[in-house]
């Protein structure tokens, strides 16, 4: 896991710390990261399952990203710096395998911080799934896939070539990365903008 972190390191591009409007605070990546939106504006938000704050957002990011405009792709990265987040982020892109983010996104949420499950308690964590009515021999394999394993080590690159420092952290077009404060999301709302007249 390691060896991909400092890989990642190495190839970031460089960066440009920026303020748009006196009060929109930013990073701006020089040369932007390649999206995978195509021809839709991309906003991404890194996330920790275990994070506090991350929980809190979640209410509100789902209202907000329903508003969308229809030009604006939203996806999710789970955050890595350590082996801990890399199982977590293993679990979630596991989740997404199976066609189950939708459904668990948000109850696995609740049960982490409001009933207090250890996504890396095994025996805890695949209990909590066959309540949820998942297939946990089906979740196990998956987990351990090509696939699922690459999501992962690709996260950790990214979230060292976006310039992640903490989650919630988001980040708009492979241009701009912003960090977690109450102006987050205002200020995505205007980078969404501002790449939108730059296409």
């Amino acid at each position: 896991m390691l060896s991909f972190l400092v890989a990642a390191l190495v190839a970031a591009p460089l960066v440009a710390l920026a303020q748009g409007q006196d009060k929109y605070q930013y990073t701006e990546l020089k040369p932007p990261l390649p999206t995978e939106t195509g021809s839709k504006i991309e906003v991404v938000e890194f996330f920790w399952y275990g994070c506090p704050h991350c929980y809190v957002l979640e209410p509100t990011l789902e209202q907000w990203v329903k508003k969308l405009p229809p030009d604006v792709q939203f996806r999710r990265i789970p955050a890595v710096f350590n082996p801990r987040w890399g199982l977590d982020a293993s679990i979630y892109y596991t989740l997404e395998a199976m066609g189950l983010v939708e459904k668990l996104h948000r109850p696995l949420f609740d049960a982490i911080h409001r009933d207090h499950l250890r996504t890396d308690n095994t025996e805890a964590l695949h209990e909590w799934l066959q309540k949820q009515g998942v297939d946990v021999k089906k979740f196990s394999e998956t987990m351990k896939s090509f696939g699922v394993q690459s999501k992962m080590k690709r996260a950790a690159q990214l979230s060292v070539a976006y310039k992640i420092d903490g989650t919630p952290a988001m980040a708009v077009q492979g241009r701009y990365s912003v960090p977690a404060g109450d102006e987050m999301l205002p200020t995505v709302s205007y980078l969404i903008d501002v790449a939108r007249k730059q296409k």
